[in-house]
């Protein structure tokens, strides 16, 4: 069995479709102060599922806004751009990737896993006054390198499957063994491919290991996150393991029983509000 380098994965980046075009503008726009709101929301509105789907989530008790939202331009103004910004993004992400490329791997599991992340990551970064909408957008993505290698190697993936539910190991174990790179590493390809911050590529990195020097406080919610949602088994996937938990990161965010008595509540009332209008 041939294993894969990252210049493989990196090459076959190209070949994944892109993003629509006022995705990639936001996306880069993440730390341009100047941007003119009105032109991008009405580019925005020219794509009429991506605002349909924008929209809805704004709307959401996600959000508890008073008012209803009928256009991406009055999001923006009750809900502030960048919040708006990773609204569109979840609403385009989570409709790019052909379902159905691997047999053996459940499309609708691994994004009500990620989905489920990113509702608690925005609870926890609340609680410990972090960006919530860095934290909502980190967890959905965190996992999209398993994406990556899907659509662009399913055959192997398919073998990553075989050999995940005949060991019972990671995820990222089975990744290594069968292809020699793993959904961390792909992830962090398609993030510097997409162009995004630093500190998004960062907590794909580093969310298995939020210990690592320079893994920072967003790597550190989305691991805890991550293993929390697992946890619950919000995304009920078939042989789920609850990954260990570093010790660091748990201790890192500080946050006392009660609260994550809250947090563990919180994620599940918005979960299956969100996977409704993003997976709907």
């Amino acid at each position: 069995m041939n294993t894969l380098s990252l210049d493989d994965i990196v090459r076959n980046l190209q070949d994944l479709p892109s993003l629509p075009a006022v995705v990639m503008e936001l996306l880069n726009a993440i730390d341009q102060e100047d941007v003119d709101v009105a032109v991008l929301a009405k580019k925005v509105s020219h794509d009429q599922a991506l605002t349909a789907k924008t929209l809805r989530l704004a709307n959401s008790s996600l959000y508890g806004l008073q008012v209803k939202v009928t256009t991406i331009q009055q999001a923006i103004t009750f809900l502030g751009f960048q919040t708006t910004r990773n609204l569109i993004t979840a609403a385009a992400v989570t409709g790019y990737f052909t379902r159905g490329q691997c047999p053996g791997f459940d499309d609708q599991a691994f994004w009500r896993h990620s989905i489920a992340t990113a509702a608690c990551c925005k609870v926890i970064a609340r609680r410990v006054k972090f960006n919530q909408d860095y934290a909502f957008t980190a967890g959905l993505l965190h996992d999209i390198g398993r994406l990556v290698l899907i659509s662009t190697f399913p055959s192997q993936y398919q073998q990553v499957m075989a050999q995940l539910h005949a060991s019972h190991g990671s995820v990222q174990e089975a990744e290594q063994a069968v292809m020699g790179v793993d959904h961390v590493a792909a992830g962090v390809a398609l993030a510097e491919h997409w162009n995004f911050s630093d500190t998004m590529k960062s907590a794909i990195a580093f969310h298995h290991d939020p210990a690592e020097a320079g893994a920072g406080i967003l790597a550190t919610i989305v691991h805890v996150a991550n293993a929390i949602v697992h946890a619950l088994d919000v995304a009920q996937e078939a042989d789920d393991l609850v990954p260990a938990v570093s010790t660091v990161a748990w201790t890192a965010l500080g946050l006392n029983e009660e609260a994550w008595l809250h947090v563990f509540r919180e994620t599940e009332l918005q979960f299956e509000e969100i996977t409704q209008i993003l997976l709907g």
